[in-house]
């Protein structure tokens, strides 16, 4: 971790804040649509991004939680069975979610002017705010705890907290554009 690349992002999502803030920097100049060609390829670049980085953020996750010492209380069978049984509802969120969404749903579409029909509040939307961020959550801490690492716990703690933070700015900004698509659908009528 003391690499200088795995240091804010391996700790779950800085780089989610800082994407949020391309995308608005995107919403208002349009300067990725313009330089790329379309707010879809944008959106696909940006998104692709994000993704790598995901994966490198899981690399040093992992690799954190390796590199220290395991927790006696949670190195037994039940314990790793509740960790696969988080990682399973995890991964059933961020899955269905994504399912939902669709890429430019999940990978900061709407900034781009990409946006559904109506938001989406169908499963797993309706059991859950903010499910893709949950489930990822979710996943960090079954992974943690099936590697009884309390490295890994902590590091879950701090995903947790910048997910939360990300839904600070995102709830808001996601309700006025779709709060506007209607105005303008009610206009046109």
């Amino acid at each position: 971790m003391s690499r200088p690349v795995a240091g804010p992002d391996c700790c779950g999502g800085l780089g989610n804040i800082d994407f949020r803030q391309v995308a608005r920097w995107e919403q208002r100049t349009r300067k990725l649509s313009g330089a790329l060609g379309s707010p879809h390829v944008a959106c696909y670049a940006l998104g692709g991004v994000i993704l790598l980085l995901n994966a490198l953020r899981s690399h040093w996750f992992t690799q954190a939680m390796r590199n220290q010492p395991r927790m006696d209380s949670l190195d037994t069978p039940t314990a790793y069975q509740a960790g696969l049984v988080l990682l399973g509802a995890g991964s059933l969120l961020v899955l269905s979610s994504f399912a939902a969404l669709g890429f430019t749903g999940t990978f900061l579409g709407d900034y781009f002017g990409i946006l559904k029909e109506a938001r989406v509040t169908k499963f797993p939307f309706n059991v859950l705010d903010n499910p893709m961020y949950w489930g990822s959550t979710a996943n960090y801490l079954g992974w943690a705890v099936m590697h009884a690492s309390p490295a890994g716990l902590l590091l879950t703690g701090v995903v947790a907290l910048v997910y939360k933070a990300a839904t600070l700015y995102e709830e808001p900004f996601t309700a006025e554009i779709y709060r506007q698509k209607a105005a303008q659908a009610r206009k046109h009528r």
